[in-house]
């Protein structure tokens, strides 16, 4: 949830970016040039493009190494929920930088909360609002994944991860606990064990290599690759009939809340219910002429 602390030696040349200042606000150059080339609407702190079938959303905070401030997640949703409702898209990227996918949360934004302003209005409620998005999310993490970048990853069903990313839980530091689903996610993803060593110590973080081998993020690649690669795969997913993309989604994420035989039921019941689509008559009549499917998403 929180963003962790770096020292000075480290800080300096990572918060270091080229700006363009344009009144009060200053943008990255990486945000002007890109918000130029692409027709997809302009945000203040994401950045969106659409590659093929798939919604590109990268976290453009580059002086707060992407801290999650609570505006950044209402553009987040929005531009998810766009791509969602958008039936030429079938997958979503969301990257930061080769630097920060995500430091944390904005500790600037937080630190005078009262505990009765964060229940009545639901503090943080807001971040789980993507986890309603039927179309299958790919996080591609390169450079820090702490708090709540880490927990913004896992909330995505798919991780890639850069060469050099780290992902780690040191909202205990700051005399809290993860908010938004590190006690949670990060259980399922690596086990007790390492979550309560992480999570309570707050600086056992786990580098790329040990992320993969615990089951956290699926790939490790080249972080000057990690977009592409990543793309690549949503590419792969949004080729295939969304019916069944977004059914299977759903089914695995079900797995999580339910019993074994009430997962089995739903997943029996979702798999029957896919027979009434004309993407699996195409499907297994391609099969049996041995030729490529052509997917209607119907």
């Amino acid at each position: 949830m929180l963003r962790t602390f770096f020292s000075s030696s480290i800080t300096k040349p990572l918060t270091a970016q080229k700006t363009i200042h344009t009144g009060v606000r200053a943008f990255s150059t990486g945000f002007v040039l890109r918000q130029a080339q692409t027709g997809d609407k302009s945000y203040t702190h994401i950045l969106t493009e659409t590659r093929g079938k798939v919604g590109l959303i990268t976290l453009n905070r580059p002086k707060a190494l992407n801290a999650l401030c609570g505006d950044l997640f209402v553009e987040v949703n929005e531009a998810l929920r766009s791509y969602d409702n958008n039936d030429a898209i079938g997958a979503v990227v969301i990257t930061g930088s080769e630097k920060a996918f995500a430091a944390g949360a904005d500790i600037k934004e937080m630190k005078d909360k009262a505990f009765i302003e964060t229940y009545k209005s639901n503090f943080l409620g807001h971040w789980a609002e993507m986890t309603e998005i039927k179309k299958p999310i790919l996080a591609a993490v390169n450079g820090y994944a702490l708090g709540g970048g880490c927990e913004l990853a896992m909330m995505c069903d798919i991780i890639y991860a850069g060469e050099k990313a780290i992902f780690g839980q040191p909202e205990i530091k700051l005399g809290v606990i993860p908010g938004a689903g590190g006690t949670q996610r990060l259980v399922k993803a690596v086990g007790k064990s390492k979550a309560m060593e992480m999570i309570l110590t707050g600086s056992v973080n786990l580098n790329a290599t040990e992320a993969l081998s615990l089951g956290l993020v699926s790939k490790v690649v080249p972080a000057a690759e990690l977009v592409d690669e990543t793309v690549k795969t949503a590419e792969k997913i949004a080729s295939m009939g969304q019916p069944s993309v977004q059914m299977a989604k759903e089914a695995v994420n079900k797995s999580f809340e339910v019993p074994l035989s009430a997962g089995l039921r739903w997943e029996r019941i979702l798999f029957q219910a896919l027979f009434g689509t004309a993407d699996q008559k195409e499907g297994m009549t391609a099969f049996v002429e041995k030729r490529k499917a052509n997917f209607t998403n119907q």
